[in-house]
């Protein structure tokens, strides 16, 4: 089968970085589906992987987390699904990733792909909202909440879902941050009740607004250049969630005054632990398919660069490498 993958970590101006490959397709056992992948999308995980995680000598990673298919086998203890049916997953960082024409995935991991939605516009959805449903509703816990929850960063791949699901199932007052007119407008559309610049201090920006405190926080990019301001923007008793990697240590003193929670989300912790609550993830991807179908929630495919090889992941890595990617860039076809 076709794969893009990589032997070593490179930076992405290196054509090496990434190369299409022919690999052996892998088989369906036990709680695996075989899919045939027809769309994938890229995420920042993806370009950590690729930068950070080498294989053993001589071994090939293929990298890509989000995908939209078709199943083509299932294995023994599978119920969920069978050959035919189209699903959409993010998958487990353990394994190979779906850059590639045929992946084998832990079906509970695997959701129904919305009947709406052609396989691009499917793609470039589960690890965003995966990360955006288990951010709002098991760690920030806002499904009853009332409040204002400020999203920083809230134009990239999670913030696009994140505001939809929170616009759609909470009764929050939503803030984003964005910093150009473009990004500015796709949140305010994608239901931000308000917007700030986050290349202002947020505190002294959220006031210029007329927003004196939030009661919570999703803080989705550069947590530790915001984590002051975040701190002093944050009512007594708020919620702090993140899902980036800050470049330094969180001072949790800062937090003791106003009694303030901080959270991590990592969408990959159930397939990474085996917990014994994995297939809340499938389960989780079939609402959100419900959602897209019944109007409420819409793709948020940003861009779309072709069909998945090299040269095209190449682009796609370095495009959201630089910070300017707007939604989700997703590729389709080998």
């Amino acid at each position: 089968m076709k794969a893009v993958a990589f032997r070593e970590n490179l930076p992405v101006d290196r054509a090496e970085c990434l190369v299409d490959i022919e690999l052996t397709p892998p088989e369906a056992h036990g709680h695996d589906v075989l899919v045939r992948v027809e769309a994938v999308s890229v995420n920042p995980v993806d370009t950590k992987v690729r930068r950070n995680s080498a294989p053993p000598e001589g071994q090939w990673r293929v990298p890509g987390w989000d995908a939209a298919g078709v199943v083509e086998a299932v294995g023994a203890q599978v119920t969920r699904f069978r050959p035919g049916d189209r699903v959409w997953y993010a998958g487990d960082l353990t394994r190979q990733g779906s850059n590639a024409q045929f992946q084998a995935v832990d079906a509970r991991l695997v959701g129904r792909m919305p009947v709406s939605l052609g396989f691009a516009q499917a793609a470039a959805l589960p690890l965003t909202a995966i990360t955006a449903w288990e951010l709002l509703f098991d760690r920030l816990q806002v499904r009853d909440a009332e409040g204002r929850l400020l999203v920083v960063g809230a134009a990239g791949g999670v913030g696009s879902i994140l505001l939809q699901l929170a616009r759609e199932l909470t009764r929050l007052t939503l803030i984003a941050t964005a910093s150009r007119p473009e990004t500015e407008a796709w949140v305010r559309e994608l239901g931000a009740h308000h917007v700030v610049d986050h290349r202002q201090p947020l505190a002294q920006a959220l006031r210029a607004a007329g927003i004196e405190s939030v009661t919570h926080v999703a803080s989705l990019t550069q947590t530790d250049l915001h984590y002051a301001q975040l701190v002093e923007a944050l009512a007594p008793q708020g919620r702090l969630a993140l899902i980036d990697d800050p470049a330094g240590p969180l001072d949790v003193l800062a937090l003791k005054r106003k009694s303030l929670s901080l959270h991590w989300e990592l969408m990959f912790t159930r397939s990474l632990y085996q917990t014994a609550d994995m297939a809340e993830q499938g389960t989780l991807l079939d609402a959100v398919a419900d959602l897209v179908d019944a109007g409420r929630l819409r793709s948020t495919l940003g861009e779309h660069f072709g069909a998945i090889n090299a040269a095209n992941l190449r682009r796609a890595h370095a495009l959201l490498e630089s910070g300017r990617a707007r939604g989700k860039i997703v590729l389709e076809g080998f």
